[in-house]
Order: structure tokens, then sequence, then C-alpha cells
């Protein structure tokens, strides 16, 4: 593995260093550098829904009986809203692009959160979503109306959820430009679209790799971190296929608790960036 000294050369990473690494962060932005990619987690805001969207096997929703360990705020689950931003040389990749004004006042900073964090919105080429839920797609279109990214060359819509895309009103301008992709999907010569079903028919991960290591986008493979690394056979009332989504969630768990991997999560706190590790039968999430 190598990485880019201060001079710009290039010199070997030492064993156990880890190439994803934090380099500047405010109110609503972190940057990271990975190895020769640029990451940037942008905040739009959060949601509060109630305890019960947390489900158990059968669909059951928790009453009296809701673990200590779930975080809440005045009596409500609290999900952050995560965007995130790759920089792979000449291709700026925005995964997700949040609610802007379309659902709750509580979120719509992504465009405050780019302008924070010194990034264009007319940098922004490729725009790809994990599915598309509100709170994910909706932010194509500014608060004011016009397109939030005018320089916009591709939008790239999981193949299954096309028609549901499609019925939105207020993206309707969008239908004729969104290009449909599949698992296995090259974004760049480092992001590729990883099939994570269940929480929507189309719901897609992102790996972003360098070097060896690979920082897992994953959407919204988990809402409630404050148990299902825990307890990651919970689910969400709004899953589509809860069967699924548990299932996907477990074997990605799995597979990121190997070393070399990083996650990030659109409902993980923010910046809802680190790593994962067992925990016996469970998992941890450590924040980078």
């Amino acid at each position: 593995m190598t990485r880019r000294n201060v001079l710009g050369t290039v010199g070997p990473v030492a064993a156990g260093e880890r190439r994803l690494k934090r380099t500047a962060s405010g109110t609503n932005f972190a940057r990271y550098e990975f190895g020769d990619l640029t990451v940037v987690a942008l905040r739009d805001g959060h949601v509060d829904m109630p305890p019960s969207r947390l489900r158990q096997a059968g669909d059951r929703p928790f009453g009296s009986d809701l673990p200590a360990q779930v975080n809440l705020v005045d009596g409500q689950l609290r999900l952050s809203v995560n965007v995130f931003l790759v920089i792979d040389r000449d291709q700026t990749v925005l995964i997700d692009t949040g609610a802007a004004n379309a659902w709750l006042p509580t979120m719509g900073s992504l465009l405050d959160a780019l302008a924070e964090a010194g990034v264009a919105r007319e940098s922004i080429g490729t725009v790809a979503f994990t599915h598309t839920h509100a709170d994910h797609v909706h932010g194509l279109v500014a608060a004011d109306g016009s397109d939030a990214f005018p320089e916009l060359q591709r939008l790239l819509v999981p193949q299954e959820e096309l028609s549901m895309f499609d019925e939105y009103e207020r993206l309707s301008r969008f239908r004729p430009a969104r290009l449909p992709f599949g698992d296995g999907f090259r974004l760049s010569d480092s992001i590729t679209a990883v099939q994570a079903h269940g929480h929507e028919v189309g719901h897609t991960a992102f790996d972003v790799s360098s070097g060896g290591e690979t920082l897992l986008i994953w959407g919204d493979l988990i809402h409630v971190p404050s148990i299902q690394f825990d307890r990651p056979e919970l689910t969400w009332e709004y899953d589509a296929d809860q069967a699924h989504a548990r299932s996907t969630r477990q074997k990605l768990l799995e597979r990121v608790a190997r070393p070399g991997e990083f996650v990030a999560g659109a409902h993980l706190d923010f910046p809802g960036v680190g790593s994962v590790e067992r925990a016996g039968q469970a998992y941890r999430f450590l924040p980078l």
C-alpha cells in the first residue's frame, strides 16, 4: 500500500496505518483524505420518528419494552440525514441529495454544507441514489426551485426504482435525464455499486476503494445505530421487505467488520463515518 506525502511523492503506508483520515470539519461537513480520493460527509439535517418505527421479529413495534440503550430525543428517534461526496480525480460524485425543503424544516442543509466545505455546486457532475425515498432524492431541486446542481451530467437511479422516481412531480424535469444502474456498475475507477436490496427494491450501497481499503457508503442499512449494531435483526417499519433488509444488513455487517473496511451511513450520527468491529455475536460502530 502507498501514501502521498506532503511533497506529493508516493511512499509506503506503514503496517496498520489507515488511509481514511479526517482533514477538516465544520458544523455541516467533515472532509476525509482516502488515499488519492477525497470524501466529504455533508449534513442535510435530521428527522425525528416515533420509537414504534423500530420493529422486532414479526413486524412488532416496541412499546414499554423499548430497550434502554435506544437513544431518544424528547421521546423520539432522531435520525441524522447524511449525504456523501466523493472526489475521484476529475470526477465529483454525490451519493444522495437529502430532502431540501420537500419534507421537514429540520432538513435541507445540503447546499449550505457544500458551501461550508468549499465545494461549488457546479463542480458536481454525477449524482447517484442509494434509493428513491424522499430524504435521498428531493435535494436535486433547491429551495428556490432551481436545479441544485446546474452542471449535472449523470443522474443515476437504481434500475428497480425508475418508476418510483418518476412518481415525484417535483422531480419531473429530471425524468429524461435519469440513467438506470445495477449491481457492479462502475461510477468511476474507484466507485462501484453493490446490491443492498431490502430496505427498498433497488436499495444500493457504493464501494469506494483506495489502496486495498474500502469505504462502503451504505445508505439506509441501519436507521437506529444505538441498537441495530448490537441487534442487527431489528428492522424498520419502512423497510420494503423486512426479511430481506435483515439478511442484507447481517451480510454487509459481517463483510465490513474485516480489517481495511470503513463505512458511511445516511442515518448514522453525523458525520456517519467510521469502522465496524465484531463484539461477540453483535457488532460495534467506531466513529472515525
